[in-house]
């Protein structure tokens, strides 16, 4: 199904530039891996989608392209979770190969994500990468919207009065140095309908994260048991952790956490004992802290009299 997916997504790209095919911009065979592109199109095919495209609209426009790429890893997460991780991985390794590595229409990429990619199995073949984390302060305030821009639009809205409400359900993303980041998604939704609720948090694919504390041990359980009441944790972590370390690393949780916008960072310390990162954690928000309250209900919900 994921493939299919994927598959739909560079068909949907091939469709919305069919103009390529006029004229004499494409020879016969290039045109006709034009048309074979579609749901169905072997792993071949798929992989070099992009690749193709990108030479393609090079010609025709003389110029190198630009590729953007959102939230790359969510197709993992779900393979990772659904037991198809390695199938899948080999499959987008061979894909980002040819969009990136040997792509020589390519000017540049901008990837979303939330594992880094430089230890990533399925970057392996890539480098010249700059990999910018929730702790780096390159572009940190421009990941959401700042404290002045969202008391700004609560005034436009006539809405100044609920500051403190939105403040404690919204705000508390931390980018680099800079704390107050309010969740885009979330504000925008709440400046339309007006109303407090969990938005951003009910878009996000959770069954991850639901994964590693249900299967995490004892010691897990209490530490976010403790989150959920409030108090801070303190754990080392690793910002490069990758999916097929999840298993293995049982921390790792808390980096996935941490890059995935659901705790955010007090403080970091260098223990200079260990080499290590000491960080002390609490989790973002309200809205947060509703969404898991909500998913370990769900846990236990057929028990519910």
């Amino acid at each position: 199904m994921t493939r299919k997916r994927i598959n739909q997504i560079i068909t949907d790209l091939y469709n919305k530039h069919e103009f390529l095919l006029k004229g004499d911009l494409l020879t016969e065979k290039e045109k006709a891996y034009f048309h074979s592109v579609d749901i169905d199109m072997d792993e071949t095919a798929a992989t070099m989608g992009i690749h193709n495209l990108a030479d393609y609209l090079s010609r025709y426009y003389g110029k190198k392209v630009l590729i953007f790429l959102d939230e790359y890893d969510t197709p993992m997460q779900e393979a990772y979770v659904n037991g198809y991780w390695d199938d899948l991985a080999a499959f987008m390794r061979s894909m980002f190969n040819a969009a990136f590595k040997t792509n020589p229409y390519l000017e540049r990429a901008v990837m979303t994500g939330i594992t880094r990619i430089s230890k990533e199995s399925i970057f392996s073949d890539l480098n010249n990468l700059e990999v910018i984390t929730t702790t780096s302060p390159k572009y940190a305030d421009a990941f959401g919207f700042t404290e002045n821009e969202v008391m700004a639009a609560l005034d436009e809205y006539g809405l100044s009065g609920k500051a403190e409400e939105v403040r404690y359900w919204y705000d508390g993303f931390a980018f680099g140095d800079i704390k107050g980041i309010y969740n885009p998604w979330s504000i925008i939704n709440y400046l339309d309908k007006r109303e407090i609720r969990t938005y951003w948090a009910n878009t996000s694919s959770n069954s991850l994260a639901g994964k590693l504390i249900r299967e995490g041990s004892k010691d897990i359980k209490q530490e976010f048991e403790n989150l959920l009441n409030g108090s801070c944790i303190e754990v080392y972590l690793d910002e490069q952790i990758v999916y097929d370390q999840l298993s293995v690393k049982e921390s790792s949780i808390w980096s996935l956490l941490l890059a995935g916008g659901y705790l955010k960072v007090l403080s970091a310390e260098f223990m200079e004992r260990t080499g290590r990162m000491k960080y002390r954690l609490e989790l973002t928000n309200k809205e947060v802290k509703v969404m898991f309250e909500s998913m370990i209900h769900s846990w236990f919900s057929d028990y519910d009299s």
